[in-house]
Protein backbone atom coordinates (compact mmCIF):
# COMPACT_ATOMS: atom_id res chain seq x y z
CA UNK A 1 0.00 0.00 0.00
CA UNK A 2 1.23 3.48 -0.90
CA UNK A 3 0.24 6.38 1.37
CA UNK A 4 0.59 9.91 0.05
CA UNK A 5 -0.33 13.08 1.92
CA UNK A 6 -0.57 15.82 -0.66
CA UNK A 7 -2.10 19.16 -1.42
CA UNK A 8 -4.34 18.31 -4.36
CA UNK A 9 -7.58 18.82 -6.24
CA UNK A 10 -9.64 15.98 -7.68
CA UNK A 11 -11.99 15.72 -10.65
CA UNK A 12 -14.23 12.74 -11.36
CA UNK A 13 -15.92 12.23 -14.74
CA UNK A 14 -18.15 9.43 -15.97
CA UNK A 15 -21.69 8.50 -14.96
CA UNK A 16 -21.54 11.63 -12.80
CA UNK A 17 -19.13 14.53 -12.33
CA UNK A 18 -17.62 15.65 -9.05
CA UNK A 19 -14.93 18.10 -8.00
CA UNK A 20 -12.83 18.36 -4.83
CA UNK A 21 -11.24 21.81 -4.48
CA UNK A 22 -7.60 22.28 -3.53
CA UNK A 23 -6.83 20.92 -0.04
CA UNK A 24 -4.45 18.61 1.80
CA UNK A 25 -5.66 15.00 1.72
CA UNK A 26 -4.56 11.40 2.22
CA UNK A 27 -4.30 9.36 -0.99
CA UNK A 28 -4.32 5.56 -0.55
CA UNK A 29 -3.16 3.42 -3.47
CA UNK A 30 -3.81 -0.27 -2.80
CA UNK A 31 -2.19 -3.29 -4.40
CA UNK A 32 -5.50 -4.23 -6.07
CA UNK A 33 -5.24 -1.00 -8.10
CA UNK A 34 -7.83 1.01 -6.19
CA UNK A 35 -7.37 4.63 -5.14
CA UNK A 36 -9.12 6.16 -2.14
CA UNK A 37 -9.04 9.85 -1.22
CA UNK A 38 -9.55 10.75 2.44
CA UNK A 39 -9.86 13.93 4.46
CA UNK A 40 -9.09 14.20 8.18
CA UNK A 41 -12.66 13.35 9.14
CA UNK A 42 -15.71 11.47 7.95
CA UNK A 43 -14.75 8.20 9.69
CA UNK A 44 -13.97 5.39 7.22
CA UNK A 45 -15.71 6.84 4.17
CA UNK A 46 -13.45 8.35 1.48
CA UNK A 47 -14.31 11.62 -0.24
CA UNK A 48 -13.89 9.92 -3.61
CA UNK A 49 -12.43 6.70 -4.93
CA UNK A 50 -11.93 4.42 -7.91
CA UNK A 51 -12.43 0.70 -7.49
CA UNK A 52 -10.67 -2.01 -9.53
CA UNK A 53 -10.31 -2.98 -12.29
CA UNK A 54 -8.61 0.29 -13.10
CA UNK A 55 -5.30 1.70 -14.30
CA UNK A 56 -3.29 4.55 -12.79
CA UNK A 57 -1.05 6.66 -14.99
CA UNK A 58 1.17 9.58 -13.96
CA UNK A 59 1.23 12.46 -16.45
CA UNK A 60 3.11 15.72 -16.85
CA UNK A 61 0.85 18.74 -16.30
CA UNK A 62 0.24 21.17 -19.14
CA UNK A 63 2.00 24.52 -19.24
CA UNK A 64 -1.11 26.21 -17.91
CA UNK A 65 -1.41 23.66 -15.06
CA UNK A 66 2.28 24.00 -14.22
CA UNK A 67 1.89 27.76 -14.02
CA UNK A 68 -1.02 27.20 -11.59
CA UNK A 69 1.26 25.13 -9.35
CA UNK A 70 0.45 21.54 -10.40
CA UNK A 71 3.52 19.30 -10.11
CA UNK A 72 2.04 16.07 -11.51
CA UNK A 73 -1.25 14.50 -12.55
CA UNK A 74 -2.62 11.08 -11.63
CA UNK A 75 -5.13 9.78 -14.15
CA UNK A 76 -7.11 6.79 -12.88
CA UNK A 77 -9.35 5.09 -15.47
CA UNK A 78 -11.82 2.33 -14.80
CA UNK A 79 -11.23 -0.53 -17.24
CA UNK A 80 -14.91 -1.39 -17.74
CA UNK A 81 -16.92 1.81 -17.38
CA UNK A 82 -14.40 4.33 -18.67
CA UNK A 83 -14.94 6.58 -15.66
CA UNK A 84 -11.90 8.72 -14.83
CA UNK A 85 -10.50 10.22 -11.66
CA UNK A 86 -7.87 12.93 -12.18
CA UNK A 87 -5.80 14.00 -9.17
CA UNK A 88 -3.84 17.23 -9.58
CA UNK A 89 -0.90 17.15 -7.17
CA UNK A 90 0.39 20.54 -6.03
CA UNK A 91 2.67 19.48 -3.18
CA UNK A 92 3.57 16.15 -1.56
CA UNK A 93 4.18 16.23 2.19
CA UNK A 94 4.59 12.48 2.70
CA UNK A 95 5.03 9.47 0.40
CA UNK A 96 5.60 5.94 1.73
CA UNK A 97 4.96 2.35 0.63
CA UNK A 98 4.17 -0.56 2.93
CA UNK A 99 3.82 -4.30 2.38
CA UNK A 100 0.87 -5.38 4.53
CA UNK A 101 0.94 -9.03 3.44
CA UNK A 102 -2.13 -11.23 3.05
CA UNK A 103 -5.02 -10.21 5.29
CA UNK A 104 -6.87 -13.10 6.98
CA UNK A 105 -10.16 -11.22 6.74
CA UNK A 106 -12.70 -10.14 9.32
CA UNK A 107 -13.54 -12.76 11.91
CA UNK A 108 -16.96 -12.00 13.35
CA UNK A 109 -17.43 -12.69 17.04
CA UNK A 110 -20.86 -13.61 18.29
CA UNK A 111 -21.98 -15.26 15.04
CA UNK A 112 -25.24 -17.19 15.30
CA UNK A 113 -23.38 -20.53 15.24
CA UNK A 114 -21.27 -19.42 18.25
CA UNK A 115 -24.33 -18.23 20.14
CA UNK A 116 -26.11 -21.50 19.41
CA UNK A 117 -23.16 -23.55 20.67
CA UNK A 118 -22.87 -21.51 23.86
CA UNK A 119 -26.59 -21.65 24.59
CA UNK A 120 -26.59 -25.42 24.10
CA UNK A 121 -23.83 -25.63 26.71
CA UNK A 122 -25.68 -23.24 29.04
CA UNK A 123 -29.27 -24.32 28.43
CA UNK A 124 -30.14 -23.36 32.00
CA UNK A 125 -30.21 -19.77 30.72
CA UNK A 126 -33.77 -20.59 29.67
CA UNK A 127 -34.69 -21.37 33.26
CA UNK A 128 -34.02 -23.85 36.05
CA UNK A 129 -34.56 -27.46 35.07
CA UNK A 130 -34.21 -26.99 31.31
CA UNK A 131 -32.32 -29.73 29.45
CA UNK A 132 -30.96 -29.90 25.92
CA UNK A 133 -32.52 -32.37 23.50
CA UNK A 134 -30.46 -31.43 20.46
CA UNK A 135 -29.16 -28.61 18.29
CA UNK A 136 -30.45 -28.10 14.74
CA UNK A 137 -33.70 -30.01 15.24
CA UNK A 138 -34.99 -30.65 11.72
CA UNK A 139 -38.49 -29.70 10.64
CA UNK A 140 -40.06 -30.00 7.21
CA UNK A 141 -38.99 -26.44 6.37
CA UNK A 142 -35.56 -26.39 7.99
CA UNK A 143 -33.85 -26.78 11.35
CA UNK A 144 -34.84 -24.91 14.49
CA UNK A 145 -31.66 -23.92 16.33
CA UNK A 146 -32.29 -25.71 19.64
CA UNK A 147 -34.86 -28.14 20.94
CA UNK A 148 -34.98 -28.35 24.74
CA UNK A 149 -37.25 -29.58 27.53
CA UNK A 150 -38.35 -27.48 30.47
CA UNK A 151 -38.52 -28.65 34.10
CA UNK A 152 -41.97 -30.21 33.46
CA UNK A 153 -40.78 -32.05 30.34
CA UNK A 154 -42.45 -29.69 27.89
CA UNK A 155 -40.80 -29.08 24.50
CA UNK A 156 -39.12 -25.72 23.94
CA UNK A 157 -38.02 -24.51 20.47
CA UNK A 158 -35.34 -21.81 20.47
CA UNK A 159 -34.48 -19.63 17.47
CA UNK A 160 -31.21 -17.68 17.84
CA UNK A 161 -30.22 -14.50 16.02
CA UNK A 162 -27.47 -11.94 16.46
CA UNK A 163 -30.05 -9.24 15.80
CA UNK A 164 -33.67 -10.11 16.46
CA UNK A 165 -36.05 -8.67 13.87
CA UNK A 166 -39.57 -9.44 12.67
CA UNK A 167 -38.34 -11.93 10.06
CA UNK A 168 -36.81 -14.05 12.83
CA UNK A 169 -40.09 -14.11 14.75
CA UNK A 170 -41.96 -15.15 11.60
CA UNK A 171 -39.41 -17.93 11.02
CA UNK A 172 -39.86 -19.29 14.54
CA UNK A 173 -43.65 -19.05 14.18
CA UNK A 174 -43.51 -21.31 11.11
CA UNK A 175 -41.36 -23.84 12.99
CA UNK A 176 -43.75 -23.84 15.95
CA UNK A 177 -46.76 -24.39 13.71
CA UNK A 178 -45.19 -27.53 12.26
CA UNK A 179 -43.76 -28.83 15.55
CA UNK A 180 -47.12 -28.48 17.29
CA UNK A 181 -48.59 -30.96 14.78
CA UNK A 182 -46.32 -33.64 16.26
CA UNK A 183 -48.14 -35.40 19.13
CA UNK A 184 -44.77 -36.37 20.60
CA UNK A 185 -43.81 -32.71 21.00
CA UNK A 186 -46.89 -30.58 21.45
CA UNK A 187 -47.43 -28.24 23.10
CA UNK A 188 -44.17 -26.57 22.04
CA UNK A 189 -43.12 -23.30 23.65
CA UNK A 190 -41.20 -20.77 21.56
CA UNK A 191 -38.16 -18.77 22.65
CA UNK A 192 -36.68 -16.02 20.50
CA UNK A 193 -33.09 -15.33 21.64
CA UNK A 194 -30.76 -12.62 20.32
CA UNK A 195 -28.09 -10.15 21.35
CA UNK A 196 -30.50 -7.37 20.44
CA UNK A 197 -34.23 -7.59 19.79
CA UNK A 198 -36.00 -4.80 17.93
CA UNK A 199 -39.08 -3.38 19.70
CA UNK A 200 -41.40 -4.39 16.82
CA UNK A 201 -40.04 -7.95 16.89
CA UNK A 202 -40.51 -8.18 20.66
CA UNK A 203 -44.09 -6.94 20.38
CA UNK A 204 -44.91 -9.49 17.66
CA UNK A 205 -43.23 -12.33 19.58
CA UNK A 206 -45.05 -11.58 22.83
CA UNK A 207 -48.35 -11.26 20.97
CA UNK A 208 -47.81 -14.83 19.68
CA UNK A 209 -46.86 -16.20 23.09
CA UNK A 210 -43.16 -16.42 22.24
CA UNK A 211 -40.72 -15.61 25.05
CA UNK A 212 -37.81 -13.25 24.29
CA UNK A 213 -34.33 -13.74 25.76
CA UNK A 214 -31.43 -11.30 25.42
CA UNK A 215 -28.01 -12.96 25.03
CA UNK A 216 -24.82 -11.38 26.41
CA UNK A 217 -22.06 -12.92 24.29
CA UNK A 218 -19.19 -11.86 26.57
CA UNK A 219 -20.96 -13.13 29.66
CA UNK A 220 -21.75 -16.43 27.95
CA UNK A 221 -18.05 -16.81 27.14
CA UNK A 222 -17.13 -16.04 30.75
CA UNK A 223 -15.45 -12.73 29.85
CA UNK A 224 -17.93 -10.49 31.64
CA UNK A 225 -19.62 -11.04 34.99
CA UNK A 226 -23.04 -9.50 34.53
CA UNK A 227 -23.87 -9.97 38.21
CA UNK A 228 -21.06 -7.71 39.40
CA UNK A 229 -22.13 -4.66 37.34
CA UNK A 230 -23.36 -1.48 38.98
CA UNK A 231 -25.69 -0.87 36.03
Amino acid sequence: MRLVIAKCSVDYTGRLSAHLPLATRLLMLKSDGSLLIHSDGGSYKPLNWMSPPCTIRTEEPSAEETEAGVQELWRVAHSKTGDQLVVSIYHIEHDSSHNLGVDPGLQKMGAESHLQELMAEQIEMLGAGHTLVRREYMTAIGPVDILARDADGGAVAVEIKRRGEIDGVEQLTRYLELMNRDPGLRPVQGVFAAQEIKPQARTLAEDRGIRCVILDYDEMRGLDDGGSRLF
